[in-house]
């Protein structure tokens, strides 16, 4: 018993500087980590404050001493590019909206009823996510324009929930599958419906989760730019990325006015993360497991 006492005894001070060391190489890592990941946001704020000619001065300057907000100024008074953003809006906002109402739907079927051609449906579903964007792109250009559908906000919201619908059926069908079915057995008990134990018992309680599948939608659907691109022809119907686009020219680049719209159009998706943050990292962790 002396010896072993003895012995840990002598080893427990070399602990210390172990757990020391570990600690500080943890941060120092981290630090890195976090310096290459801010230096492009930081760059492309720098820019947006730059008069566009001292964009690619030589040596760069990370702050110019003509720093102003005309870029900005330039971009929230053109009725044209605030039209971007309003298009970006809606799309995204009724893509994440449909796509809550579809996945909670389809997530209640699979998570509570067995019914033929469960297995082949989710395959299908998971399927989905593993085909590139960019295959469908002529298929989808095609249909739209047959369906008329080109050039219209039903086109962009149809084809954005089609890429969107897969991961958030298969993330709300795992969050009710966390959720014991006692809860809603008990509400039929009572006389109530499937369609009553659904909205007013399980969707409550799957609030964590349907914000998480909310936010990565938004993101998607506010990011995305191939589709948005093929499907519009006017600069009415564009959205915030093909909008940055847009101010390449064929001789001379806006810069400081891209990177002003970069930034806005951070923003929201910004904004969203930071208000639902513990409710969007809580949800995805309860999806991602099984009870």
């Amino acid at each position: 018993m002396t010896a072993v006492t003895t012995t840990s005894t002598i080893h427990h001070p070399n602990r210390a500087p172990r757990h020391t060391l570990k600690k500080i190489a943890l941060i120092t890592g981290l630090s890195i980590g976090a310096v290459f990941a801010a230096a492009p946001v930081l760059w492309m704020i720098s820019t947006s404050l730059k008069p566009n000619g001292e964009v690619m001065q030589t040596p760069p300057q990370l702050i110019s001493g003509n720093l102003n907000f005309d870029a900005y100024t330039t971009v929230l008074t053109d009725p044209g590019k605030l039209r971007f953003f309003v298009n970006s809006y809606v799309v995204a906002l009724a893509v994440t909206a449909l796509t809550l109402l579809v996945a909670i739907l389809a997530a209640y079927a699979f998570s509570r009823y067995e019914f033929p051609g469960k297995r082949l449906v989710n395959m299908v579903i998971v399927s989905v996510q593993a085909v590139p964007p960019i295959t469908l792109v002529i298929p989808y250009f095609g249909l739209m324009v047959s369906l008329g559908l080109y050039n219209t906000y039903p086109g962009l919201i149809i084809t954005h929930m089609v890429f969107t619908l897969p991961y958030a059926i298969i993330m709300m069908t795992a969050y009710f599958n966390t959720l014991p079915r006692e809860l809603d057995e008990a509400v039929k008990v009572d006389g109530a419906t499937g369609w009553t134990a659904l909205w007013r018992v399980l969707v409550p309680i799957s609030v964590p989760g349907m914000i998480a599948v909310g936010v990565y939608t938004f993101m998607i659907s506010w990011n995305e730019y191939l589709f948005a691109l093929t499907l519009t022809r006017t600069d009415d119907m564009r959205t915030v990325p093909i909008g940055i686009q847009l101010l390449m020219g064929q001789h001379s680049y806006e810069w400081n006015e891209m990177m002003a719209m970069s930034i806005l159009g951070s923003i929201p998706v910004l904004v969203l993360f930071l208000v639902f943050q513990r409710r969007f990292i809580g949800g995805l962790s309860a999806g991602a497991v099984k009870s």
